[in-house]
């Protein structure tokens, strides 16, 4: 029986690291779809990544807290969206810049705001409310609007210590790494030295970590419909990192419904949010020692 089968007949609730990837499923085969699916795999998933990652700002003094504010719900959601959608990125972040002003913290702002509509993005290419273009111009600008804030996810910000060395990765096909930038946030905020690679091939993850040595790898997963790849590409780390005391996390829209994905591809864990990619990741860094294979 093959994973993707099995999975249909376990319908577990649970989460996942919402808003990763929008799932590339439905992309027409044409030579122009992949020629502009190849370009804004550039765009979005190397040069925009980049520049969130690589934006040192020096931050200036902090405004007096504001007032408390209700949690974060569906309207403020579907507001966001609306302006990523029909405006530039400068109007998306005038209105995140307004509702933290209304007293919600920086944290809550990425896993209550921006995730969730990297997630509705998705949704509406999937149910063919906006074509492929509109949702990764949409994206973009998200990720536009997470480099406003990078500076400040940089204050207090720690230095990696010890072992706490992760790679993050899509698995290859996936368009759009939203939720790996976010969640490399969060890591680096607690300390951890973190890679990224957006390869074509799962080779070139397995090489990655064949010649250097991480405590952690996490996954991106995009679609249920190649779960065979991905346990494949799990085992292939396992036999062949660096490290081979290795963990493997795994999220993605994939797993928001059916988290027994992570048990089923053979990976250590899932995690629901930045927060919980976090915990998780030194959860496996306290307990799985580093067994670097020889050279």
């Amino acid at each position: 029986m093959r994973i993707g089968d099995q999975v249909e007949r376990e319908e577990d609730g649970g989460a996942a690291w919402e808003g990763n990837s929008v799932q590339a499923a439905k992309l027409e085969t044409t030579d122009s779809d992949l020629r502009m699916a190849r370009l804004v795999r550039t765009i979005e998933g190397e040069i925009v990544p980049r520049l969130v990652l690589s934006r040192r700002v020096i931050p200036t003094a902090k405004s007096p807290a504001a007032p408390p504010r209700k949690r974060l719900n569906s309207t403020d959601i579907n507001e966001l969206v609306r302006l990523l959608l029909a405006h530039d990125a400068g109007v998306a972040s005038a209105y995140v810049e307004a509702v933290r002003h209304g007293g919600v913290s920086l944290e809550n702002i990425c896993l209550q705001l921006l995730a969730p509509a990297a997630r509705e993005l998705g949704l509406l290419w999937e149910e063919d409310e906006c074509d492929f273009m509109q949702v990764t111009v949409g994206l973009c600008r998200l990720h536009q609007v997470l480099r406003e804030l990078s500076s400040e996810f940089r204050v207090g910000e720690c230095e990696p210590q010890g072992d706490r060395r992760i790679l993050l990765a899509p698995i290859p096909g996936d368009q759009h790494t939203f939720g790996i930038t976010l969640v490399a946030q969060f890591l680096r905020r607690a300390g951890w030295e973190v890679w990224h690679e957006f390869p074509s091939r799962t080779t070139e993850i397995v090489e990655v970590l064949r010649q250097n040595s991480f405590t952690v790898v996490g996954l991106s997963v995009g679609t249920d419909t190649g779960l065979d790849v991905v346990a494949a590409l799990i085992a292939s780390i396992r036999q062949f990192s660096k490290n081979r005391g290795i963990g493997v996390l795994v999220g993605g829209p994939v797993l928001v419904d059916k988290p027994e994905i992570a048990r089923l591809v053979g990976a250590d864990a899932t995690a629901a949010d930045g927060n919980e990619a976090v915990l998780k990741a030194q959860q496996m860094c306290d307990r799985r020692p580093v067994l670097d294979a020889a050279n």
